[in-house]
């Protein structure tokens, strides 16, 4: 069994044709939400993950094995509840207020600029429609918030600029 005990996210500093080539893992977000799982990587290698506690492994970040080979992630799709403002009488505000309420309960939320996907969740579903959301049930990759507590909530990449400055919190 490979061991994996460093991540690295979205692959940062890595040339993309070493990520393009690396095994992957294709995980839901049970699985990636824990820092540490057992998975079958693409080549049939098992594998054992022991990240530090808290870690969260997304879409798109690598792993790496003890022996230096690298496994990319993949968000396996998955039974979400994709929520969307009513087409005819909704507004963008809609979501905005649906996203408070299921923050309050502390739900895993993914946001997107037209829609929120939540796991589904039936007490939730009838809320929504009580707000006169639009609630369907749909077959995709979840990636929610971080949350003000995630490991590494505000970290990313310095080997680009993105155009704002960096302060302590």
């Amino acid at each position: 069994m490979l061991q994996v005990s460093r991540l690295i996210a979205k692959g940062a500093g890595l040339a993309g044709a070493l990520v393009k080539r690396a095994a992957t893992v294709e995980l839901d977000w049970d699985v990636r939400q824990k820092s540490r799982f057992y998975a079958t990587d693409s080549l049939g290698r098992a594998l054992g993950v022991f990240l530090p506690r808290g870690t969260v492994v997304r879409g798109g970040d690598v792993l790496v094995a003890q022996d230096g080979s690298l496994i990319r992630m993949i968000a396996a799709p998955q039974a979400v509840l994709r929520i969307t403002q009513c087409a005819e009488h909704g507004t963008a505000f809609d979501l905005t207020r649906a996203a408070y309420h299921l923050g309050n309960r502390h739900v895993p939320i993914e946001l997107q600029p037209d829609h929120l996907k939540i796991e589904p969740d039936h007490v939730l579903a009838d809320l929504l429609r009580s707000m006169h959301l639009v609630v369907n049930p749909a077959h995709e990759a979840f990636e929610p918030e971080g949350g003000a507590y995630a490991a590494g909530a505000h970290d990313h990449a310095h080997g680009h600029d993105h155009g704002h400055e960096h302060h302590s919190h």
